[in-house]
């Protein structure tokens, strides 16, 4: 009797490579552990008699030196090997979320230890994750690489969905505490997966003329790109008015127009889906001119401001959050395959941070004056100014030259555009236009 046939074990696609597979796996434990424990750090907060305001203060330690320490972080990243960059901030996040949590479950946490435990978590966000998007964009090469960022959004988003969830779920069960010491083995897991990160591939970095030097030098990579710093601009706004409409003005319509908290719940969640919804369709469509059709996707993001205005019935809140996601991950794949294909490899990580950099510094001032401006014009005219605010820098982004006609690239044109890297990059991003 013949033995059975065996079936072939499936194969991963070419631009799944060893990297790619880690750098995946690594991000969907982080943000499985990370969204649970932003919600646990909260309530550890509100649990030790603090009130709104701490929870602000604790909220706004790590953001202050992600904001600080982000350019920073990425000259550094371009400077040192990626992976070792990654574990090591893996590191510091891991000791700091366990300290968290041990001071925590010992039933007296103090104020300013939250916020300086907090502060080091925020602080290795900043050096981590301009190495980890250079890192990321370094694994994946060719026509599929729009293709491999969706999944790799995809798998992220989901991950956070599924942590936020879980996360409320084990601190209604065992309290912030634990989540919080899980989220630091999350991240030790992590810094294992990452240590073991191939970079044969990289080429090693001439020393430079220091630290300063870097930043000079990523400034100048990131200056003279007109679609580059016009976007980071464009999104320095919109990231400011969106989140001052989401994390202040959301819940206060939610409690006095909608029902409360879990419509209001319903809605972040229905955009976390859209998100999902999006990467599955940016991993099919491939757009040839990449930052027209995600500029044009950045225009829903006005949806949920304009839907809270209103305001719009649960149902429309719902609808527009998950218009809202879709549309931002076509834009997130988009640009992403853009840095990509048009920053050199040695200087990713410097114009990550500061494309990070653009992106969240005025999040802090404007979620500080939401407060002020609900009292000044009303809440309903603060949230149309947000909406209207959206679609006026995108509009005005869609006026540079280089957003509309910079073109996905062909296996053939990226082939003949690798070879000269150091004079194609002289001659500015008009040169590199497909």
């Amino acid at each position: 009797m013949p033995a059975p046939r065996r079936r072939p074990s499936p194969r991963r696609p070419e631009w799944a490579g060893r990297n790619y597979v880690l750098l995946t796996a690594a991000a969907i434990v982080t943000n499985l552990g990370t969204h649970g424990a932003l919600i646990a750090a909260a309530f550890a907060v509100l649990e030790a008699g603090g009130d709104g305001g701490d929870v602000g203060l604790v909220a706004a330690a790590r953001t202050l030196p992600l904001v600080l320490f982000l350019l920073i972080g990425g000259a550094v990243a371009d400077r040192l090997p990626r992976h070792r960059v990654m574990v090591a901030a893996n590191a510091l996040n891991c000791v700091s979320q366990a300290v968290f949590a041990v001071l925590v479950l010992a039933g007296d946490p103090q104020l300013w230890q939250m916020m300086l435990l907090t502060a080091l978590c925020g602080t290795g966000q900043a050096f981590f994750s301009p190495a980890a998007e250079g890192m990321l964009m370094s694994s994946v090469s060719g026509e599929q690489a729009s293709r491999a960022f969706a999944l790799f959004r995809m798998a992220m988003n989901g991950a956070g969905i599924g942590g936020a969830a879980l996360g409320g779920a084990m601190i209604a069960a065992f309290g912030p505490g634990w989540v919080l010491a899980i989220d630091a083995a999350a991240f030790a897991v992590a810094g294992g997966l990452r240590a073991f990160l191939d970079v044969g591939h990289i080429r090693e970095r001439e020393p430079g003329g220091g630290l300063l030097a870097d930043l000079r030098e990523g400034w100048q990579e990131f200056s003279g790109r007109p679609w580059l710093w016009a976007i980071v601009a464009q999104f320095s706004v919109v990231v400011a008015v969106v989140g001052a409409a989401e994390s202040v003005y959301g819940p206060l319509v939610a409690e006095e127009r909608l029902g409360g908290a879990r419509p209001w719940g319903l809605a972040l969640a229905a955009f976390g889906v859209g998100t999902v919804g999006g990467a599955l369709l940016a991993m099919r469509w491939k757009p040839r001119r990449l930052l027209l059709v995600g500029t044009v996707c950045v225009f829903p993001l006005a949806l949920p401001s304009a839907a809270l205005a209103v305001p719009l019935p649960v149902g429309g809140l719902i609808a527009a959050m998950f218009v809202c996601g879709v549309s931002l991950e076509i834009f997130g794949v988009a640009w992403m395959t853009a840095l990509h294909q048009e920053i050199p490899e040695e200087k990713l990580s410097r114009v990550s941070a500061y494309d990070w950099f653009g992106s969240t510094a005025m999040l802090p001032l404007s979620t500080a004056l939401a407060g002020p401006a609900e009292s000044v014009f009303g809440r309903s005219q603060a949230l149309w100014g947000c909406a209207a605010l959206v679609v006026l820098v995108t509009a005005l982004v869609l006026l540079v030259p280089d957003v509309r006609q910079l073109r996905r690239r062909t296996k053939e044109v990226t082939a003949q555009a690798a070879v000269p890297v150091a004079s194609s990059d002289a001659e500015g991003p008009a040169g590199r236009l497909g």
